[in-house]
């Protein structure tokens, strides 16, 4: 594999014989040290049987290093110039007939264009759209057991923090909905062309069954009107929610949650035990106008 992988120099060689710029707009930021690409690879403790699903393949840095530990590797990338060139760039290095190269938005992806189905999501995700392609395809891949994703350090701290945590919130409790979450380690800008001016961090986690009981879009309405107003009481923050702030004091001590508790300090189980509550017998599921237009918030 060693051989195979790019260097800084095939990196810079390979996007001037392309004409690619990296942009902003993209977040495209590509890693050219093949060290840190078998550090990922081996943080995801990949079995050979394993089929990975990578968004924003770049250049082909990442995913030559997968295609040498996988069974299969599916490619998503939305810019129509690297999703065209990267078939090119496998073949000259590695088993080109492992490798899918789908041109799509990954936020648009549905688990039937994936075939064989992906079990790993393992990517250097673009920063600025990584905690909603992370969440999208956990809900939209069953099969996926698990994945390391390389994000900006801030947002990895958030993605892996439980309750308590000063920067617990939204993307923690909903990515425990799905996975274990824990930090795999921290990656320097200066792996990257061009060089980012923050750390990037790496996020493992494995698949796990969610908390009984509630609809996942009826949990996650809960934890968007919870961390709307995280300074305030669950009584109040979730008022809107409710239908008003006794009624939410109502659910809440049905669900053996602290109307004076906010949401930093819950757990995934405690919010789902709120959303059942929420429409469990004597309430008749019955929510506010603003409730309701929760409805449509999957990520």
């Amino acid at each position: 594999m060693a051989d195979a992988l790019l260097g800084p120099a095939e990196i810079r060689e390979l996007a001037a014989r392309l004409g690619v710029a990296p942009t902003k707009k993209l977040g495209q930021n590509f890693v050219h040290d093949p060290n840190t690409v078998r550090r990922i690879v081996a943080a995801a403790a990949l079995t050979s049987d394993d089929v990975v699903c990578e968004v924003g393949p770049g250049l082909g840095s990442l995913t030559l290093g997968l295609l040498g530990a996988a069974a299969h590797v599916h490619a998503v990338e939305l810019d129509p110039v690297l999703a065209a060139a990267l078939p090119a760039t496998v073949a000259e290095r590695a088993d080109v007939g492992k490798l899918t190269v789908h041109h799509a938005d990954a936020l648009r992806v549905r688990a039937g264009e994936l075939a064989p189905a992906p079990t790993m999501l393992v990517a250097n995700l673009p920063y600025n759209v990584a905690v909603p392609v992370v969440l999208h395809l956990l809900a939209e891949l069953p099969s996926l057991r698990g994945g390391l994703v390389m994000v900006q350090k801030e947002v990895a701290d958030r993605l892996v923090a439980g309750p308590g945590s000063k920067v617990y919130g939204v993307p923690s409790v909903k990515l425990a909905w799905y996975a274990e979450a824990r930090a795999a380690g921290k990656v320097p800008p200066a792996v990257f062309w061009p060089v980012p001016n923050v750390d990037s961090g790496l996020v493992a986690f494995a698949a796990r069954t969610p908390p009984a009981g509630a609809d996942r879009r009826a949990v996650f309405q809960v934890v968007d009107a919870a961390f709307a107003q995280r300074r305030k009481t669950l009584r109040a923050a979730l008022a809107g929610w409710a239908g008003g702030a006794d009624r939410a004091e109502q659910v809440l001590v049905t669900a053996g949650v602290s109307p004076q508790a906010r949401g930093e300090s819950l757990t995934v189980g405690q919010f789902a035990a709120i959303a059942a509550a929420a429409t469990g017998p004597g309430y008749g599921g019955k929510l506010s106008a603003s409730g309701r237009r929760h409805e449509e918030v999957d990520l």
